[in-house]
């Protein structure tokens, strides 16, 4: 086998990744992060259909870029016995594989775990699915919207009396992607005593339900049903968004911090409430938050959110500003761990990438390179790791077998 990358906790780690949108993708662009050798095997003549997601510049996906840099991409044929072939000896050099196809897709084409592991028993396979691959709806395919509306996620998303709400970020497929690559982690490290592979089974579902502990606990603790809260905690007050006289600002007091309910009154010019008895306690203040609520958005209309986070932030108030996306970027805090690397494009340019936040004292990982165009390594992770030739390349890329670039056709 040859040798791979030295830089990164999991070099050395060679990965096949199937995967296609979002979940997948962010698993394997995770392991890549950490330095793993991900190989994206994609499927002429389009390839990962993330490729015409939006933003589009130039017939080129923003999408598709910050989740699949600093990946290798071939693209092969796997619907040709040949192309099956040369896929079952990339997996023989490789520690994992990663898919997020609805189960039985792979086994349809004879590739599948069953199929695989036999032949090649050390071969990690992980596979996102909508609901795992056990259960009634195990056959059924899913998207993120969807599994957040199952899993309860939206249920306790939104405003009280109006109407559910997505998040604003992709859930349903990002904490999937994450559980994955944690799977995929473990399965390595069991691998090094066994010597053995084996199936990392990851639902969408399930990501849902692990990430809400304290939603389901609560429900199976009371019986009370968890409803939505706005910015609110469900179980200290004041602990949510508040508006300020030029935006809005977050506050978290916390539990058991003798006299920070007490400086907090008096900072925002309202000491007649510290003794009230509806508010002595956080219980108190949670049962009365209709009472009390009103009364901090009014003290704290009043000034602007750089005076309050100062002014709080002296008593050890846990307390920050809400900020847009542009003004999280730009915070030096963000600047000061490298969130943002310029990773080179040739359509884009220079643009900043979010980088890996794992930080890693002795062995750093970090972004690798640009996202691939289709098929650009397919000559170069051939030869590399099945020894092909170049008559040989030629000969499967004149019969479509192997694809070396995406044509020049959009999706319908």
């Amino acid at each position: 086998m040859p040798p791979l990358p030295t830089t990164g906790p999991l070099a050395g780690i060679r990965v096949l990744d199937l995967t296609w949108v979002l979940s997948g993708p962010f698993c394997t662009a995770t392991l890549a992060d950490l330095g793993a050798d991900v190989i994206k095997v994609e499927r002429p003549p389009y390839g990962d259909v993330a490729r015409t997601t939006a933003p589009i510049i130039d017939g080129e996906s923003g999408y598709f870029f910050s989740v699949n840099r600093g990946k290798r991409s071939i693209a092969l044929d796997l619907t040709t016995e040949e192309g099956k072939a040369i896929f079952r000896d990339l997996a023989r050099e490789a520690d994992v594989l990663v898919e997020n196809f609805t189960p039985g897709a792979m086994d349809r084409l004879g590739l599948g775990y069953d199929a695989l592991s036999k032949d090649y028993p050390s071969l990690i396979y992980a596979a996102i699915s909508g609901y795992g691959r056990t259960g009634e709806m195990s056959s059924k395919p899913a998207l993120d919207v969807i599994v957040q509306g199952a899993g309860g996620v939206m249920s306790v998303t939104g405003e009280p009396g109006r109407g559910p709400v997505r998040p604003g970020l992709s859930l349903g497929d990002i904490a999937a992607g994450l559980y994955c690559a944690i799977g995929v982690l473990a399965a390595l490290r069991e691998r090094e005593q066994s010597g053995f592979g084996q199936l990392v089974d990851i639902s969408m579902l399930d990501c849902q339900i692990a990430i809400q502990e304290n939603a389901f606990m609560r429900w199976h603790l009371t019986g009370q049903v968890p409803e939505r809260l706005g910015t609110r905690h469900p179980s200290a007050v004041p602990f949510q968004a508040f508006p300020t006289a030029d935006g809005w600002m977050v506050l978290a007091l916390a539990w058991g911090v003798p006299n920070q309910w007490a400086l907090l009154c008096s900072e925002l010019g309202i000491p007649e409430i510290i003794d009230d008895p509806r508010f002595l306690s956080s219980a108190a203040r949670l049962r009365n938050h209709g009472d009390l609520e009103p009364l901090l958005n009014e003290a704290f209309r009043k000034r602007p959110t750089a005076e309050w986070v100062a002014a709080l932030e002296r008593y050890g108030i846990p307390c920050g500003p809400l900020n847009s996306i542009p003004e999280a970027a730009a915070m030096p805090q963000v600047q000061a761990r490298e969130m943002f690397v310029p990773v080179a494009h040739h359509t884009f340019g220079a643009v900043p990438l979010t980088n890996t936040p794992v930080k890693l004292s002795r062995t750093p990982g970090g972004l690798r390179g640009t996202s691939p165009d289709m098929g650009q390594h397919s000559r170069e992770v051939l030869a590399e790791l099945l020894d092909i030739d170049a008559a040989r390349l030629d000969d499967l890329v004149a019969r479509q077998v192997v694809w070396e670039e995406r044509p020049a056709v959009e999706l319908g």
